[in-house]
């Protein structure tokens, strides 16, 4: 019979664990902070600490952020999206063409939707293939990598500019004194957030992600979780190109290039797991903030920005180690 002292003992063990557990998922936030402070004190107070400094770091993280959004569900689910950076770019430039050299007139509005469309239609097509033929993911989402981000050139190789202002407004207009950039990154993860916690679907995203065999031996239609993901996933990616395009005021052939593995490293280092079913969306969004922040602080101490590329690299590969680390001494503790 176990007495009340081993009892108690026991319970304190499982909620001392717990705590670990919570503190290691979540140990992006520390390090945000850290990296927040370490940069006020080589950079003026005044000038990084300021509210209109804040207000930019996350302003300039908009169109990365949703990318990372996109990215952490796939990652949830099991899976990944190699693409949602050459979908951003394809997707933005053929609704800037559309709007502006085949359609001339046509309200920016209709520009958005005809993006948004075609994101979710490129996503539909990624979920059908993996979920309903079978197709590996990595296979399938790198194939759409090169036959969009090509494909962005073959649309044009030129920039496209003296787009309407309802198309740049998601990306550089402002509503009552805030960026709209900024109220939609927090408004799309706070949904995000509430979904998973709260719905079906989102408990759905988990099981999948966790062993999708077994969610479909608890009743959870498996294909129609993938599909919806990652359709999810080319929505977000397009309106990610959208924010990007209104953010600079222009549409590049090269927008959105080079932002998929940053939109990786945000995610792994927010705590989002590489082999799915575990993960705190609001971790995914302190990792933005942290490529963000200190991609802000470099460029206030003068650091060329040739060296950003190798530094995104550099702060993956921390990431990646990082999370090693932690799931390793998660798994000790539980089985402890």
């Amino acid at each position: 019979m176990v007495s009340i002292t081993e009892n108690v003992a026991t319970r304190f063990g499982d909620s001392r664990t717990e705590m670990l557990v919570t503190v290691l998922e979540n140990m992006v936030w520390p390090i945000l902070v850290v990296t927040f402070l370490a940069f006020g004190l080589l950079i003026p107070i005044e000038l990084f600490y300021s509210l209109d400094n804040i207000q930019f770091i996350i302003f300039s993280s908009a169109g990365l952020g949703i990318l990372v959004l996109a990215e952490s569900l796939c990652l949830l689910s099991g899976n990944f999206d190699l693409s949602v950076g050459a979908v951003a770019g394809f997707t933005a430039v053929f609704s800037g063409l559309f709007i502006y050299q085949w359609f001339p007139g046509v309200p920016g509005v209709v520009g958005v939707l005809i993006a948004l469309a075609l994101g979710a239609f490129i996503g539909f097509m990624n979920g059908f293939s993996i979920s309903v033929l079978g197709v590996n993911p990595f296979l399938q989402t790198l194939t759409f990598y090169i036959i969009f981000g090509e494909g962005t050139v073959i649309l044009t190789q030129l920039s496209i500019s003296g787009l309407p202002e309802s198309y740049l407004y998601l990306g550089g207009g402002s509503l009552f004194g805030f960026k709209v950039g900024v109220l939609l990154l927090l408004t799309l993860f706070a949904i995000a957030g509430f979904v998973l916690k709260y719905t079906r679907i989102g408990l759905a995203i988990y099981a999948v992600g966790g062993d999708e065999q077994a969610a479909k031996e608890a009743g959870y239609n498996t294909t129609r979780t993938i599909i919806l993901v990652y359709v999810a996933s080319g929505v977000l990616s397009a309106l990610a190109g959208v924010v990007y395009a209104g953010y600079i005021g222009t549409v590049t052939p090269t927008l959105a290039n080079g932002q998929l593995f940053p939109a990786f490293a945000a995610a792994v280092v927010g705590g989002i797991s590489l082999f799915g079913g575990r993960g705190n969306i609001l971790g995914a969004l302190a990792g933005v903030l942290l490529l963000s922040t200190i991609q802000s602080g470099l460029v206030l101490v003068n650091v060329p920005s040739s060296w950003v590329a190798t530094i995104n690299g550099v702060i993956l590969l921390a990431a990646v180690l990082l999370y090693t680390a932690e799931a390793r001494l998660r798994q000790r503790l539980l089985s402890a």
